[in-house]
C-alpha cells in the first residue's frame, strides 16, 4: 500500500482543529499529523488547501440508496451503494433490514458476506461492517413504515435464530426492538449473551420496562423521537427517558423532515455530541430525486425530499450522512461536535471507536475532505482513495 501525504489542510482532530496540517498515511493508518513545515516522503501527495478534513462518516442505519434496497440486494448491489456512499464522505456503514421472511433474510445475509469479501480485494468503497435488523421484535402500534405482518415475540428462544448471523469474522450484529413485547426483557438478555448490540425503537415502553431493558443490556435508542412515545410532563416517554439516561446513546435523523430543527438542537444540548449519532435511515430512492417508487411491496412517493408510503407514514429518508452533517452545521453546532456525531459517536455505538471515528495516529485512515463551498473533494477508506473530485 502506498504512503500517502495530504498537505495544507484544516484537520478536525479530537481536541480541536489544526490548520495548515499535513497527514501522513502508511499501511492504511494515520502515521503522522504535523503542523510543521517539513519535507515528508510519500509516494503520493494531495494538496488540500481550502479543505477541511473530517474523520470518515459512519452510518449505522441505512436501508439502501441509488435504487438498491438492502432487503433485496445482491453483493454487487451492496457494493454499488458503498461506492455511492463514498462520494458523500461515508467510509463505513451497516446495511439495515426491515422485517421480512426468513428465506429473504438468508439471501441477504449471504449477499452481505459476499460483499464484504468483494471489498477486501476490489475498488475501495465505504466499508460494510455488519448487519442491522430493524424491528423484527417491534410494537405493532409503533410500526412506522415497517411491515407488522413479519413482527415476532420472544417465547422459547428459537426466535433469535430467525435473524441469521453473518459468517464474516468480527461482523457487527445490531438489532432494534421494543422491550415491552412478550418476553422482551428476556430477549434483550439472550441477545446480549450472543454478542448483539441491542437498540430500543419502534416502542411504547414505559419507564419501568425501559429501565429493565437497560439493566438487561440495551445500550442504544434508534432514531430518537421517531416511532416512540414523546416527552410529556407527567409521562417521560421513551424519548424523555433516552434524553435523561446518560448511559444510553441515541441516533437521530437530521433531515429536517423527521425532526424539527429546534428539536435537533434540543437533543444535541441534552445528549452531547459523543452520545448522539447522526444516521441517514436512507432508503433505495436516495440519490434518485423526487418521484414514485416501489419499496417494501408498496408505493412510496418522494416530494421535495420527503418520503411517504401509502399508509401516510414517513418511509425512511433520502438523505446521506453528508446531508445530516450540513443540517447540524447550519444549526450552529461546532465543526468538532458535528464531526463527533457523524463519526466517533456511531463508532462508539458499534464498539469500534478504538480503530474508527477520529483522526488519531495509529487509527484506521478513514477520512473525507470538504472544500469551502461544501463539496466532498476526497474520501479515503482504509488509506485508499475511494473517491476524488480534485
Amino acid at each position: 500500500m502506498k504512503t500517502l501525504l495530504l498537505k495544507n489542510a484544516t484537520v478536525i482532530l479530537p481536541d480541536g482543529t489544526a490548520e495548515n496540517t499535513a497527514l501522513v498515511i502508511v499501511n492504511g493508518q494515520f502515521a503522522e499529523i504535523s503542523t510543521e513545515n517539513r519535507n515528508f516522503r510519500a509516494e503520493e501527495e494531495v494538496n488540500l488547501t481550502n479543505c477541511k478534513i473530517y474523520a470518515g462518516f459512519v452510518d449505522l442505519h441505512n436501508h439502501g440508496a441509488v435504487g438498491v434496497d438492502v432487503n433485496s440486494a445482491t453483493a454487487k448491489d451492496l457494493h454499488k451503494v458503498s461506492r455511492f456512499l463514498a462520494t458523500k464522505g461515508v467510509t463505513a456503514w451497516i446495511p439495515t433490514l426491515v422485517p421480512d421472511a426468513f428465506e429473504n433474510y438468508l439471501k441477504i445475509i449471504d449477499a452481505i458476506d459476499e460483499a464484504i469479501v468483494m471489498q477486501e480485494s476490489g475498488k475501495p468503497a465505504a466499508k460494510i461492517l455488519g448487519v442491522h435488523y430493524e424491528g423484527i421484535f417491534a410494537n405493532k402500534k409503533m410500526c412506522g413504515a415497517l411491515r407488522p405482518e413479519f413482527f415476532k415475540t420472544f417465547t422459547n428462544g428459537d426466535e433469535v435464530a430467525e435473524m441469521p448471523r453473518l459468517k464474516t469474522p468480527n461482523a457487527i450484529h445490531l438489532t432494534t426492538l421494543a422491550p415491552e413485547i412478550e418476553g422482551g426483557i428476556e430477549l434483550v438478555k439472550e441477545l446480549k449473551k450472543q454478542n448483539w448490540i441491542v437498540s430500543i425503537g419502534h416502542t411504547k415502553a414505559d419507564f419501568t420496562t425501559l429501565e429493565k431493558a437497560f439493566a438487561a443490556g440495551a445500550s442504544h435508542v434508534t432514531h430518537l423521537f421517531n416511532a416512540m412515545t414523546g416527552v410529556h410532563h407527567r409521562d417521560i416517554g421513551v424519548a424523555g427517558w433516552a434524553l435523561t439516561r446518560d448511559e444510553i446513546s441515541c441516533e437521530i435523523i437530521a433531515d429536517g423532515v423527521h425532526i424539527a430543527p429546534t428539536m435537533l438542537k434540543f437533543a444535541y444540548k441534552n445528549k452531547q455530541a459523543d452520545n448522539l449519532a447522526l444516521v441517514s435511515d436512507s432508503v433505495a430512492p436516495t440519490g434518485l430525486g423526487d418521484g414514485d417508487f416501489k419499496l417494501w411491496n408498496e408505493k412510496i412517493s418522494i416530494v421535495d425530499g420527503k418520503t411517504q408510503n401509502e399508509r401516510g407514514s414517513i418511509a425512511g429518508s433520502v438523505i446521506t450522512m453528508f446531508d445530516a452533517v450540513k443540517t447540524m452545521s447550519s444549526l450552529g453546532v461546532t465543526t468538532e461536535d458535528v464531526s463527533r456525531m457523524a463519526s466517533l459517536a456511531p463508532a462508539k455505538v458499534l464498539g469500534i471507536d478504538k480503530s474508527y471515528g477520529s483522526i488519531v495516529i495509529g487509527k484506521r485512515a478513514d477520512l473525507v475532505a470538504i472544500d469551502e463551498k461544501g463539496h466532498v473533494k476526497l474520501t479515503i477508506v482504509g488509506g485508499r482513495i475511494a473517491f476524488t473530485d480534485m
